[in-house]
């Protein structure tokens, strides 16, 4: 699969988003207008594709080390960013 205009736009703003001001929801619909569950899906689908990892390797890995980090922790019953139970 080549990447689309918008799958590249995706990538780039997961690589800045955290600079503008406002919330990501509400930059995801003026930027792209789409929902933002919408925008999520497509997400999970580039982080797999390998030519979004060919186009920024380091966001792509950022964002396949958070979702396998929630996974993780859904799987073991505790939050992403909480320690581990002793």
């Amino acid at each position: 699969m080549a990447l689309s205009d918008r799958d590249r736009a995706i990538l780039d703003f997961e690589r800045t988003w955290w600079a503008q001001t406002g919330p990501k929801e509400d930059a995801i619909r003026s930027q792209f207008g789409l929902s933002s569950t919408r925008y999520y899906q497509l997400l999970g689908v580039l982080m797999d594709a390998p030519e979004a990892e060919a186009y920024d390797p380091l966001v792509v890995r950022r964002l396949r080390r958070g979702r396998n980090l929630r996974r993780r922790a859904r799987f073991e019953g505790r939050s992403a960013g909480g320690r581990p139970a002793r």
